[in-house]
Parts: C-alpha cells; sequence; structure tokens
C-alpha cells in the first residue's frame, strides 16, 4: 500500500495493492501502523457512516473545526465518485486550496483527513455508496459548511446536468463569506 500527502497538509490518499486472480480481487483497505506512520497520530474509529447517492449528486463541503477530533477515513464500496479536499483553516499556506481524487469500488483508493478541513464528492454512477470511518462520533451543531457552487472556490465538478444539491448546502455560505463570520477553524500547525 502507497500512501501519499495531498496537496493539501493532513490530507493524505492511500493506495492499496490489490491481488486480482480468476475469483476477483483482494486488497487491505489500509494498515492502522502504516497509517499512524504517515499522519504522525493514531487514527480510532469511533463511528461509521455510510452515504448512498444518485448520479449528478453534489455533498459538501462539509467540515468540523479544527480541535474536534474529527478525522475521516472516506472510500467508495459502490459506483465512483469525484472526491474533493478543501482547505478551510484560517490562516493556512493553502487556505481555499483543494485536492481531487477519483474514488471507485474497483480501484479501492481512499483518501484521509483531519480536522478542519472541508469534504465534498460529486457521484459519478448511480447508486454510489461512500463509507466514513470517523474519529470521533458526530456532534449536532458542529458541522460547518460552505456552499460546493461557490463560485470564488472553482471546485472541479462535472457539470453535464443540474447536479443533485440538498437545500442546506445550495444555502450554505461562500468560502469568503463563511471566514467572515468566524465560523472556519483557524490553522494552528501542519495538521
Amino acid at each position: 500500500m502507497e500512501i501519499k500527502e495531498m496537496a493539501i497538509a493532513g490530507a493524505f490518499r492511500i493506495i492499496p495493492d490489490q491481488y486480482r486472480d480468476r475469483r476477483g480481487c483482494f486488497f487491505e483497505a489500509f494498515r492502522i501502523e502504516e497509517l499512524t506512520r504517515a499522519i504522525g497520530f493514531p487514527f480510532q474509529v469511533r463511528q461509521g457512516n455510510v452515504s448512498v447517492s444518485r448520479r449528478a449528486t453534489i455533498r459538501g463541503v462539509h467540515g468540523t473545526g479544527a480541535d474536534s477530533g474529527e478525522a475521516k477515513l472516506i472510500s467508495c464500496t459502490r459506483g465512483a465518485v469525484l472526491d474533493v479536499v478543501v482547505d478551510l483553516r484560517v490562516g493556512s499556506p493553502t487556505f481555499g486550496a483543494f485536492d481531487a481524487t477519483p474514488l471507485t469500488e474497483e480501484s479501492g483508493d481512499l483518501v484521509f483527513l483531519v480536522p478542519g478541513l472541508g469534504h465534498a464528492y460529486q457521484a459519478l454512477a448511480e447508486d454510489t455508496r461512500i463509507n466514513y470511518l470517523c474519529a470521533e462520533q458526530f456532534v449536532p451543531g458542529s458541522q460547518i459548511d460552505v456552499n460546493p457552487l461557490d463560485p470564488e472556490l472553482p471546485l472541479p465538478w462535472t457539470l453535464d446536468e443540474e447536479p443533485i444539491i440538498s437545500d442546506k448546502d445550495r444555502a450554505a455560505p461562500g468560502l469568503r463569506e463563511a471566514a467572515a463570520s468566524g465560523i472556519l477553524p483557524h490553522y494552528t500547525g501542519p495538521f
């Protein structure tokens, strides 16, 4: 398995080694020792989430405060998505920057992100399933939302048709407005 830091400090792409034969495929999604070595702290799962989406659905940009402890490990177990990590940490050298990764059930690739980073994705296939392993249980009211269609945050969506977006995400502030309102986390170091 290969673990590579993405363009945003605190975001990692995990590329598993796959073993294929006539039966199909086997791979280790991740090993906690290797992940801990790459990210610099232990990742302990406290909650697992599943999201199922129709093609053309965009979910996010969602995040939590940098001190929330809500690190996430994200995988696509059915279908395909364009997964996007956005640096929401005010004062970060990469504030407002993003990095995108295609995640598919075939690749088995995963994305890990530390608290303070935003996450969004676009479902590229019908009935797409995303799994989230979270280091903390969700606390209602702790989520930070930024509009995924903010023109000042040109995320690389493929918009061949009108995207399916929740009312909450559509009404979320743009990145600049969210920063000015004080809802975004502050950068306190590499992670």
